[in-house]
């Protein structure tokens, strides 16, 4: 397994930052989320008109870029939005190709009032959409345990339902587990044969907070991770273990140049033991 982190961690980095500061501290890839003021990163010239540079950049520090994580939402409720999201999803496969990368991060998305096997049968609606749209290229759709979507019964469901090669998982290791108390187990045997990447971070119990917990430092938390990875180890996962500090969403949080290196040396020495 390989090492990442997510630029959401890293708002006010700009691109040679970003490789500079990935070599240095020594992680393998990088994931995109955003670039300093600009979240889509498909509109950027660095990923548009300016491949050649941008891919000779991360060649130059052997740093691989590995999944650009879009805003795009599988389940959106308010169907005008829908084509928006469609398009996202045409530009970022377009850059996926010009970048060799595997990965298209999508959300959940909320289903609102529907019961979940009508829910299922539109998101199944939805991907076979997305999937036309990606069908030649080398992309794949990973979609994260994220928003309503976190329960391993529910993408058992649905990714039985798509059955498609064009179709994944990003496990984020923390909200399965902190938000409907999930055991990592219970999410490996019922939708690891489906997990392409995954997002780490720690939190910690916070009652008095909107989501119940907070986030934190690795280590410094709730989060089991020595058992998630052995549970990934065991399972024959050998992708990216992908840190997302919320930086840019929790300006409070500690800079990258804290959190970046601690996640390294933590993460290392756990799957050193």
């Amino acid at each position: 397994m390989k090492l990442s982190f997510s630029t959401l961690g890293c708002p006010n980095w700009d691109l040679n930052s970003i490789i500079k500061n990935a070599k240095n501290y020594g992680f393998d890839g990088v994931e995109i989320r955003g670039i300093k003021d600009q979240l889509d990163v498909s509109k950027l010239q660095e990923f548009t008109r300016r491949t050649s540079e941008t891919r000779d950049m991360f060649a130059d520090a052997n740093i691989e870029l590995i999944c650009f994580s879009s805003s795009i939402r599988m389940a959106e409720p308010d169907k005008s939005k829908r084509g928006e999201h469609l398009e996202e999803l045409k530009r970022y496969a377009e850059v996926c190709e010009n970048f060799d990368t595997p990965f298209v991060r999508v959300f959940g998305g909320q289903i609102d009032e529907l019961s979940w096997e009508q829910a299922i049968d539109e998101a199944a609606a939805t991907l076979y959409q997305m999937i036309e749209l990606i069908n030649n290229a080398d992309a794949k759709i990973v979609i994260e345990t994220h928003d309503d979507w976190m329960a391993a019964d529910h993408f058992k469901a649905l990714m039985e339902k798509v059955n498609s090669e064009k179709v994944g998982i990003l496990w984020d290791v923390n909200h399965p587990y902190m938000f409907i108390g999930e055991a990592p187990e219970e999410t490996w045997d019922k939708v690891g044969k489906w997990i392409d990447h995954t997002h780490w971070k720690d939190s910690r119990i916070a009652i008095d907070t909107v989501m119940g917990f907070e986030p934190c430092l690795m280590g410094e938390g709730d989060l089991p991770h020595e058992q998630i990875y052995d549970v990934l180890k065991n399972g024959g996962y050998d992708g990216y273990l992908s840190l997302e500090w919320e930086k840019r969403w929790h300006p409070e949080l500690a800079e990258p140049e804290i959190a970046f290196p601690q996640y390294v040396d933590y993460m290392k020495r756990l799957m050193d033991r």
